[in-house]
C-alpha cells in the first residue's frame, strides 16, 4: 500500500490503492488537462469586420474615369481604418470529457505523485493563526521540489493565508483542484481532510467533494 509522509512527524499516512495505485494513462490525462485549460479561456476576443466599422457608407469616388482603382467603401479591409478580415470573434473553447474519464485521469495524476513520493500531508491545526514563516519552514524541512500545490479543505481558508504569498506555491481548496493543477506541480501537500476528499472523488464515492466547474465543461 502506498503512503505519504506526514510533515513534522515520523509516521506516514496510508493512501488508498484504488486512488493512488493506478497506471498512468497519458492520452486520457492529456485530454482532460486540455479540456480544463480550454475551459479557463474567456473567449472574449473580438475584432470589427467591415460591417461593424463606423463610416464608409458612401462610395469614395466614381467607378470610372479617375485613373484610380475602383473602390466601394473606405472601410474595406485593405484601407487604413478598415475592417478586419477573418478576425477572431467571441467563442467558447470547451469540450466534454466524461465523468468516468475525469475520475480515471484524477487517479492517474494522484498515482504519479504517490509513485514519486512527491505527496505529503500536514497538520492544519498548526496554522490556526496565519504564519508565512512557519509555512516556509515546513516546506523547507519537507525537502519537496517546487513548484508545490497546497490543497486545503473547503473550510480551511485560514491556513491559506500562510502559504498564498510564497513564490512558486499555489493554494487551492480541494473542490477547485483539477488535473492540470496536479500535473503542473512537482509536489503536493494537503491536509488530511483534503486527502480524504480527493480520495473519495477519485473513487467516485457518494458525498464526495464536487468537481471543479471547469472540468465539467
Amino acid at each position: 500500500m502506498a503512503s505519504a509522509k506526514i510533515l513534522g512527524q515520523t509516521k506516514k499516512a496510508k493512501l488508498d490503492d484504488v486512488a493512488f495505485g493506478a497506471d498512468f494513462n497519458e492520452p486520457l490525462v492529456h485530454e482532460t488537462v486540455r479540456a480544463e485549460l480550454n475551459a479557463r479561456r474567456q473567449g472574449t476576443h473580438a475584432t470589427k469586420t467591415r460591417g461593424n466599422v463606423r463610416g464608409g457608407g458612401a462610395k469614395p469616388w466614381r467607378q470610372k474615369g479617375t485613373g484610380r482603382a475602383r473602390a466601394g467603401s473606405s472601410r474595406s479591409p485593405i484601407w487604413t481604418g478598415g475592417g478586419t478580415t477573418f478576425g477572431p470573434s467571441p467563442r467558447h473553447y470547451t469540450f466534454k470529457v466524461n465523468r468516468k474519464e475525469r475520475r480515471a485521469a484524477l487517479r492517474s495524476a494522484l498515482s504519479v505523485h504517490a509513485a514519486r513520493d512527491s505527496i505529503a500531508v500536514f497538520d492544519v491545526k498548526a496554522f490556526d493563526t496565519p504564519s508565512t514563516k512557519s509555512a516556509a519552514a515546513l516546506l523547507a524541512d519537507s525537502g519537496l521540489a517546487l513548484p508545490t500545490l497546497v490543497i486545503l479543505g473547503d473550510e480551511q481558508e485560514q491556513a491559506a493565508l500562510s502559504f498564498r504569498n510564497m513564490k512558486r506555491i499555489s493554494v487551492l481548496s480541494v473542490s477547485m483542484v483539477g488535473i492540470a493543477d496536479l500535473i503542473g506541480a512537482r509536489s503536493v501537500i494537503c491536509t488530511q481532510a483534503a486527502l480524504d476528499a480527493l480520495t473519495a472523488r477519485a473513487k467516485g464515492e457518494r458525498g464526495a467533494e464536487a468537481e471543479p466547474e471547469e472540468a465539467k465543461a
